[in-house]
């Protein structure tokens, strides 16, 4: 509920409680900072080491590992592209079991499995070995993010979302830029250490930090508003009453495992969300590639890896000022078109020139852009999908899922033929790029003709009110929900 709302109210009514409107509005205060220190500490840290461990064999291969395993050909797209094959596998099932079971044991012990194997890597002398490596390592990180993002749809508002999912990507982009300046480390200071390249150090240590957070996590993260054990009674009603203006109750409104599923599928928004992710993931792909492109600037190992640290950095800014921007004026659409936009002019300097300067600047607009508005794309998503609980946590990891589809395909871009350019992938991104701008489009104009029929409806729930009132008298006329399972005056962002 916003300011003006409790200003006009003198009692607020909860379900058990029942409080005024000034204790309503310090208790709901102190709740959001309560989850705030312990929710979002932990989520953060773990997609930066989700990243880390993700994108360790990219920096892997400025160290070497190439040439010490052997790899030919595409082999090493292949091990990049055979992550995202385990890593789509379990995405809707986890989800679905996360609405199930308790998030704060769940997920880092999904978290402790995928340290465990990044840190197998270490072990690998092979391609073949390499390759079960990352699709164990895809299968056991499946949870995390789409887990982590359905676990920030249910505790926050539509109007702190973005931001609170701007935190968390923003610690994916800073991951990203710390791994190289890690990578340099390793490659400096333990590059053929107890016999060991620094490429198999790397993994060992990315590895082993992330089992030693998982298990901390475990004492910390929340569980949902109403089971997490250490909220009080009144803690827990609050935080459900809060998210009453997003999309109604979803304890009220819970199904089956199945129904969320079919409700997702059906919807045709969810699959316009997903079209904007796969498209804007397809372009973000060159992700896995900022090293090697980096790599093509000549210089040596460690500055190279050291290179790789500033784009991310600037699009972690991005990320953030867009989102908080866009949380503010409570508006989805023109922050994301407009950081694509300028994402897409990265990719055309990148295809259209060799000259040092402008290569490294069109990194900065590669990453700022496609990046910077990534956050506002999921929680566009959240805000799109109303109750219940279990059709938002199977779109989420459904939009996920087939975001990631572009993983499989997309490294195959980037052959090292086409180097130093990499004129097809720079092509096809600059057109995954568009396509999202125009998928974009068509969802808000969607979404200015739902918000006309759920106004419309409201306006003849209300005549029919009035026509009733003037048959009874005293009645009160109350505002209606506009849909079944929407609250009142719910309309969705633009």
């Amino acid at each position: 509920m916003n300011g003006a709302e409790l200003a006009n109210m003198d009692m607020v009514d909860i379900p058990g409680f029942e409080l005024t409107a000034e204790d309503y509005a310090r208790k709901q205060k102190a709740l959001v900072r309560k989850i705030d220190f312990r929710l979002m500490p932990c989520l953060l840290g773990m997609i930066v080491l989700n990243y880390l461990d993700r994108n360790a064999l990219p920096n892997a291969r400025i160290q070497g590992i190439e040439k010490d395993l052997g790899l030919k050909g595409d082999q090493f797209n292949t091990a990049i592209s055979v992550l995202f094959a385990g890593y789509i596998a379990l995405q809707i099932p986890s989800n679905m079991l996360l609405t199930r079971v308790r998030p704060s044991i769940y997920l880092p012990v999904c978290m402790a499995l995928w340290g465990v194997v990044s840190a197998c890597t270490a072990l690998v002398h092979d391609f073949n070995g390499l390759v079960v490596t990352r699709f164990f390592l895809g299968f056991m990180e499946a949870p995390y993010f789409p887990g982590a993002l359905f676990l920030l749809s249910s505790w926050y508002t539509r109007k702190e979302l973005a931001t609170r999912t701007a935190v968390l990507y923003t610690g994916s982009l800073l991951s990203s830029g710390f791994g190289g300046l890690v990578g340099a480390g390793v490659q400096y200071g333990l590059d053929g250490a107890r016999g060991l390249e620094s490429w198999r150090w790397l993994f060992i240590i990315e590895g082993t930090v992330t089992v030693a957070f998982a298990l901390t996590c475990i004492l910390i993260l929340p569980d949902f508003p109403h089971t997490t054990r250490w909220l009080s009674e009144e803690e827990k009603a609050i935080a459900t009453f809060r998210l009453r203006d997003r999309n109604g109750n979803d304890d009220a409104e819970r199904g089956s495992l199945l129904s969320g599923v079919r409700m997702a599928v059906t919807d045709y928004k969810v699959w316009l969300l997903a079209g904007i992710v796969i498209t804007k993931t397809s372009a973000a792909a060159v992700t896995s590639f900022i090293p090697t492109l980096v790599k093509t600037f000549g210089y040596n190992k460690i500055n190279s890896l050291l290179l790789v640290a500033p784009p991310y950095v600037f699009a972690a800014f991005c990320a953030m000022g867009i989102s908080i921007s866009s949380d503010r004026r409570q508006e989805r659409y023109a922050h994301l078109v407009v950081p694509l936009a300028f994402g897409m002019i990265g990719y055309i300097i990148a295809a259209a020139t060799t000259t040092l300067a402008p290569r490294y600047v069109s990194l900065f607009l590669m990453l700022g852009g496609v990046y910077g508005g990534f956050n506002v794309a999921i929680a566009w998503i959240s805000a799109t999908l109303p109750h219940p609980m279990e059709k938002r946590a199977a779109a989420l990891a459904l939009t996920n899922m087939v975001g990631n589809f572009a993983q499989i395909y997309s490294p195959y871009l980037y052959e090292a033929k086409s180097g130093p350019r990499y004129l097809p992938a720079m092509e096809a991104n600059t057109i995954f790029v568009a396509v999202s701008i125009i998928l974009a489009t068509i969802l808000r104009f969607c979404l200015v003709r739902e918000n006309k029929k759920l106004e419309q409806a409201e306006i003849e729930q209300i005549n029919l009110q009035m026509d009733e009132k003037s048959n009874v008298e005293h009645m009160e006329v109350s505002q209606p929900s506009p849909a079944p399972g929407l609250s009142p005056g719910f309309r969705y962002l633009l």
